[in-house]
C-alpha cells in the first residue's frame, strides 16, 4: 500500500536532516583580497596588495572582479578524512588550491575537495577569482510599469563576503543521502500498487527507525552504516530485458555571451572545466561533452595550465571534443558560407588540437534550424545532428513528431538527427524516467540521448549527478543509464536500425521569432562583414595569382573567426546585454575595415597608374552598374573607346558601365560627359517615379498607391504599398526573443504627412527623398528607380526612439499564391501565406535572407533587403520586419541611428527566369572601384544562370 501521510512526513523529515550532517567544519579561513576591472592571471594577481576582507565586507562594482587569498593547515582531526573547502567570498569564483584550479563556487557547486585522505599538518594555500555580477538578471518581459518610461540600466552590484571554512566531508552520510533520495524518487515514479514500491517503502520506513541523529557522532555513524546495509538490496535489484537505455554524457551548456560579456565567459569556462577535471579523478568512466572550439581557445589563451590538463583529459577519453562548429551558432541568419566556415574552423581546431574528426553538429539551444543545414553538414563531413530546443514551444503549437529521424534538406541531403528533452537535465530517477516517457516517438526507438549537468552559465555536472548514475546503471524501474559519448549513441542507433521517420525541410522553432529582428545593427554588421570578407578573398586571390600579392591569410582568418564568434546564438539573434553589443559592433567594424583594406590593396596590385578607373564585379554574371566618377571627371570612355552615358547627381557625376562576370573593366576618365546617349530614361516628380517598365505613384505620406507594370499593362498594387505599420510589442515571456501572435491587434497610428522632394531625375536614375515622422522616430528615405529596371530601392535612415514597438513595411499586391518563396542559405523554401492549420498559423513570423516573393505561373513580385531577416506574408501582402525595440535584457536595444535598404522587384515570366536571385545579390554586393587602369578581364563565368559562384577563397591548407 502507499505510504501513509504520517510515514511520508517522517521519511521526508529524515531526508531533510541528512544533508545537515554531511559537512562538519574544522576551522575558518581568513581571506584578504582586492578588486579590479583588469583581467589578471593568478600570477599577476598574487603580485598585488591584498587587504583583509572579513565576513560582512561588501564589494563588487559593475564589471568588477575580486581576488581573495587565504591559507589553512589540517589539524589532527583531519587524519584519514575527506576534507572539503567551502568558499564564500560573494559571487561566482574559480578556486585555486596550491596554484591549481580545482573547482568553482557558484549556485550549484558549493564545495571543493582538498583531499580524500587528510594528513595533519598539510598546508593549503587558497586563491579565488570571483565575479560579483553586473546588475539584476532581466530576461523576462511583460509590460513596462506605467510610472516608468523605461527599465533602468543595471547599477553596481554589491555582494557580501561570507565565512570560508574547511571541514570533514562525511562520505557515508553523503552516500546514504543519495541512496535515500534515489529510492524515494523512484518509488514516487512507479505503480504504487507494485511489489517494488512496497519493498522500497518498507526499506525507507526502516531507514528512519535505524538512523538516530541524536546519538553521539560515532554511534550515529554506526546507524548510518546500518541504514545503508538495509537499503543495499533495494539498490541491487535489476531490470528485465526490455528496459530502454539512456546514453548519458556530462554537459555544461555555456552561452558564449548572454547576460554576461565575453570576458566573463572565459572565467565561466575555466570554473566549469576545473569542476569536471576534479570529477574525473573520482569517476574515471565519466565522459563530458565540450563543444565550441572558441571556448577551448579562450582557456588556451587565458589559463594555459588548465588547458594542458584539459588535453590530458581528452587523451584519456574523459572530455569529448565534439560539436562541429566554431560556436553553437544561430542557423537562421548567417549566410551559407558562414555556416561552412563555422564547420571548417571548428573541425580544423578539433583535428589539430586533439586529433579528433568531428562528426556531430551539437546545437542544444539554437532557435530553429535552417533547411539548408543537412546539405552543408554533409558537405563538411558531419553525419549527425543533436538538439533539444524544438520541444520548448511554451506558447503552444503543433508538437514536433519525432525524436530520432532522418532529416532531409532542400537538396535531398540527409543526416541522422536526434532531439533530446533538455540540455540542463538532472540524473535523479524520476527525471530519467520522465525523460523516457516524454518521447514523442513511441514506436521504433529503444534509446535516448541524455546530456546532464548545470548549464546556460556553465558549471556542469557535480558529484550528485554521477552518484545517481552509479545507482542507475541497471536499477529496477529506471531506464538503464550508460555513460558514453553522443557519437556512440548515433553509431548504436545505426546498428539497431534507423527508425522509419523522416522530416523534410526546416526545423522551425515555434517561439523566439523576435530574434530575426532584435538588435538590428548587429544583423547589419553581420551581413556587411560576410560580404566584405567575400570581396577581400575574391580580389585577394585574384591579385595573388595574377600579380604575386601576399595574401594576408592569418589576418583574414582572424576576421572570419570574429564574425563566427558573433554568430553565437545569443549574440547575433539579439538576446544579450548591452555590453555584448558594444563589443560585437566594434568587432564588425574592425572586420569590415580589415576586409576593405585587403580588397583595396589587392585591387591596387591589379591596376596600373593611369587617368582611369577600374570597376570590379565579384558576381558571377555581367552586370550594368552605376558608378560615381572621381571629383573633376565629367565623363568616361569604355574599354572599346565608346563614350558612356552619364548623369549629374548634385555635384557628382554617375556613369553607367557594363562589368564582366567575376572580373573588371576600365574607364578612361575625361573632362566632358556624353549627353543624350540614353533613350527614354527615368522621370520623377514629387509624386511619381517612372521609366519604360514601371510607373510608381506616391501619396502625401510617401506611401505607394500605384505600381503600374507598363509592359504587362497591369496594376500591381492591391492596397497601399511601402506602408509602415507599427505595433505595440510587449511579449508575455521573453522580450528580445519573442513576437507574440496578437501583436497585429495593437497597431500604433502613423498618420503624419511626409515631405517629398526630387533629388535627381535624369536619363540614368531618378530619386525621391521622403522625410516623415514615425511615432517618436524620424525617418528619411531615398527611393530610387534606374532606367531599364523593374526594381525600386528604398534606402532608409531612421532615428529610432521607440520602446516596445515593432515596425514593419507592407507591400499588399495583386498576386495570389498559397505559398510565399523565401530565400535561405544556398536556395529557397516555400511557406504558407495562410493560417489554415496550426503549423501554418504558428509560422506567423519567419526568416528570409535577401528576398521573399509571391509568384504566379507567369509573373511575380518580391521584396528584397540588404540586412533584414524577419518577414511575414499574409495573403497577398509581403510584410518585411524592420525594427523591434525590446527593453530586456538590453534596455537601450536599437535606439539611435538605423540604416538599411529594401526594394521591390516585379517580373513577368516564370520564377525560374525571374532574375530575382541576381537582383538581390546586386542590391547587396555593389561593384567596387580602384584608381588606375587594369584593362578588362573575367576570371570566372558560369553557363547556367541558376549556378552562382558564391565564394572564391585561398586553399584552406595554404
Amino acid at each position: 500500500m502507499a505510504l501513509t501521510p504520517e510515514w511520508t512526513h517522517r521519511i521526508e523529515a529524515w531526508k531533510e536532516e541528512l544533508p545537515k550532517h554531511v559537512y562538519r567544519p574544522l576551522g575558518t579561513v581568513e581571506m584578504a583580497g582586492f578588486t579590479t576591472l583588469e583581467q589578471l592571471s593568478p600570477q599577476e594577481a598574487l603580485q598585488r596588495d591584498f587587504q583583509p576582507m572579513p565576513p560582512g565586507t561588501k564589494w563588487g562594482a559593475k564589471w568588477e572582479y575580486g581576488w581573495f587569498k587565504g591559507g589553512l593547515v589540517l589539524p589532527e582531526e583531519a587524519e584519514g578524512k575527506r576534507i572539503a573547502l567551502r568558499v564564500d567570498v560573494g559571487g561566482e569564483g574559480l578556486v585555486f588550491v596550491n596554484g591549481v584550479a580545482v573547482g568553482s563556487r557558484d549556485r550549484w557547486h558549493t564545495e571543493v575537495t582538498l583531499t580524500t585522505s587528510g594528513v595533519p599538518g598539510t598546508r593549503y594555500d587558497i586563491l579565488v577569482e570571483s565575479y560579483a555580477g553586473h546588475g539584476p538578471r532581466v530576461s523576462h518581459a511583460g509590460p513596462t510599469p506605467p510610472d516608468r518610461e523605461t527599465v533602468p540600466e543595471p547599477g553596481p552590484t554589491q555582494v557580501t563576503v561570507g565565512q570560508t571554512t574547511f571541514g570533514i566531508w562525511e562520505e557515508e552520510v553523503y552516500q546514504l543521502m543519495i541512496d535515500v533520495e534515489t529510492l524515494y524518487r523512484l518509488r514516487n515514479s512507479l505503480d504504487p500498487e507494485s511489489l517494488r514500491v512496497a519493498e522500497i517503502d518498507q526499506g525507507l520506513k526502516d531507514f528512519t527507525l535505524i538512523v538516530d541523529f541524536e546519538l553521539p557522532r560515532e554511534e550515529m555513524m554506526a546507524t548510518i552504516r546500518e541504514a545503508r546495509e538495509r537499503l543495499r538490496p533495494l539498490l541491487e535489484c535489476v531490470n528485465g530485458s526490455t528496459m530502454p537505455i539512456m546514453f548519458a554524457c556530462g554537459h555544461a551548456h555555456l552561452d558564449v555571451a548572454w547576460l554576461w560579456p565575453l570576458a566573463e565567459t572565459e572565467r565561466k569556462e575555466a570554473r566549469t572545466l576545473a569542476n569536471q577535471l576534479a570529477l574525473f579523478q573520482e569517476y574515471p568512466d565519466y565522459k563530458y561533452v565540450q563543444s565550441q572550439p572558441h571556448l577551448y581557445q579562450m582557456v588556451k589563451r587565458r589559463y594555459p595550465d588548465l588547458y594542458e590538463r584539459l588535453k590530458q583529459a581528452v587523451a584519456a577519453g574523459n572530455i569529448i571534443p565534439e560539436g562541429g562548429m566554431w560556436v553553437e551558432a544561430d542557423t537562421n541568419i548567417p549566410s551559407g558560407e558562414s555556416l561552412i566556415r563555422q564547420f571548417l574552423h571548428g573541425k580544423r581546431f578539433f583535428r589539430e588540437e586533439f586529433g579528433v574528426e568531428s562528426e556531430l553538429l551539437w546545437m542544444p539551444d539554437v532557435f530553429g534550424y535552417s533547411a539548408a543545414l543537412p546539405q552543408i553538414m554533409r558537405g563538411c563531413g558531419i553525419k549527425y545532428f543533436a538538439s533539444a530546443k524544438i520541444f520548448w514551444n511554451y506558447n503552444g503549437g503543433e508538437p514536433f513528431p519525432y525524436n530520432t529521424f532522418i532529416w532531409e534538406g532542400i537538396d535531398g541531403s540527409e543526416v541522422l538527427a536526434h532531439l533530446y528533452k533538455n540540455y540542463n537535465s538532472h540524473t535523479v530517477p524520476d527525471l530519467v524516467i520522465q525523460h523516457w516517457k516524454d518521447r514523442v516517438q513511441k514506436d521504433g526507438i529503444s534509446t535516448r540521448l541524455m546530456p546532464f549537468g548545470w548549464g546556460d552559465g556553465g558549471g556542469g555536472p557535480d558529484r550528485n549527478h554521477l552518484e545517481f548514475i552509479r545507482r542507475e546503471r541497471d536499477l529496477e524501474g529506471v531506464p538503464r543509464v550508460r555513460l558514453t559519448s553522443p557519437i556512440e549513441f548515433f553509431k548504436d542507433q545505426e546498428k539497431r536500425g534507423i527508425p522509419d521517420a523522416r522530416y523534410v525541410g526546416e526545423l522551425y522553432f515555434q517561439a523566439h521569432r523576435g530574434t530575426y529582428t532584435s538588435q538590428a545593427r548587429i544583423k547589419r554588421g553581420n551581413r556587411k562583414s560576410e560580404l566584405a570578407l567575400r570581396e577581400a578573398e575574391m580580389w585577394g586571390v585574384a591579385a595573388r595569382v595574377l600579380a604575386g600579392y601576399a595574401f594576408p591569410t592569418q589576418e583574414i582568418e582572424d576576421a572570419w573567426r570574429s564574425v563566427l564568434l558573433n554568430q553565437f546564438h545569443d549574440i547575433l539573434p539579439g538576446s544579450s546585454i548591452h555590453r555584448v553589443y558594444e563589443e560585437a559592433e566594434a568587432a564588425h567594424r574592425s572586420v569590415i575595415e580589415t576586409a576593405e583594406r585587403v580588397a583595396n590593396a589587392a585591387a591596387s596590385q591589379i591596376t596600373r597608374e593611369a587617368q582611369a578607373m577600374a570597376i570590379f564585379n565579384s558576381l558571377s554574371w555581367g552586370r550594368k552598374a552605376l558608378v560615381t566618377l572621381p571629383d573633376g571627371s565629367r565623363g568616361a570612355v569604355g574599354p572599346s573607346g565608346e563614350a558612356l552615358p552619364v548623369q549629374a547627381v548634385g555635384d557628382k557625376v554617375v556613369v553607367e558601365v557594363q562589368v564582366p562576370s567575376c572580373g573588371w573593366t576600365t574607364l578612361q576618365l575625361v573632362d566632358e560627359g556624353a549627353e543624350g546617349l540614353v533613350e527614354g530614361g527615368v522621370t520623377a516628380t514629387d509624386r511619381v517615379l517612372e521609366n519604360d517598365l514601371l510607373r510608381v505613384e506616391f501619396n502625401d505620406r510617401g506611401e505607394i498607391v500605384s505600381i503600374l507594370d507598363k509592359e504587362a499593362e497591369r496594376e500591381l498594387a492591391a492596397g497601399v504599398c511601402n506602408q509602415f505599420r507599427m505595433y505595440k510589442d510587449v511579449p508575455s515571456r521573453f522580450d528580445a526573443w519573442d513576437i507574440d501572435s496578437m501583436y497585429e491587434r495593437t497597431p500604433v497610428e502613423l498618420d503624419e504627412p511626409a515631405s517629398i522632394e526630387v533629388v535627381t531625375a535624369g536619363p540614368l536614375v531618378a530619386t525621391l527623398r521622403i522625410t516623415r515622422r514615425l511615432h517618436q522616430s524620424q525617418m528619411t528615405q531615398e527611393v530610387t528607380l534606374r532606367r531599364d529596371s523593374r526594381r525600386v530601392d528604398f534606402h532608409t535612415v531612421i532615428d529610432w526612439q521607440e520602446r516596445h514597438k515593432l515596425l514593419k513595411v507592407a507591400f499588399p499586391v495583386d498576386f495570389h499564391a498559397d505559398e510565399a518563396i523565401h530565400e535561405i542559405q544556398f536556395g529557397h523554401i516555400r511557406r504558407p501565406t495562410h493560417r489554415s492549420r496550426p503549423f501554418d498559423a504558428d509560422r506567423f513570423e519567419v526568416v528570409n535572407h535577401k528576398w521573399t516573393a509571391l509568384a504566379e505561373e507567369n509573373r511575380g513580385f518580391a521584396v528584397l533587403n540588404d540586412c533584414k531577416y524577419g518577414v511575414n506574408v499574409s495573403g497577398n501582402s509581403i510584410n518585411l520586419t524592420l525594427l523591434k525595440s525590446a527593453l530586456a535584457p538590453d534596455m537601450t536595444a536599437d535606439r539611435g541611428r538605423q540604416e538599411f535598404t529594401y526594394a521591390f522587384y516585379a517580373w513577368n515570366g516564370s520564377f525560374a527566369e525571374s532574375g530575382i536571385v541576381r537582383e538581390a545579390y546586386e542590391l547587396n554586393v555593389p561593384v567596387r572601384t580602384a584608381p588606375g587602369a587594369a584593362g578588362e578581364q573575367s576570371l570566372f563565368s558560369v553557363d547556367a544562370p541558376n549556378v552562382i559562384v558564391e565564394t572564391v577563397k585561398p586553399a584552406g591548407d595554404g
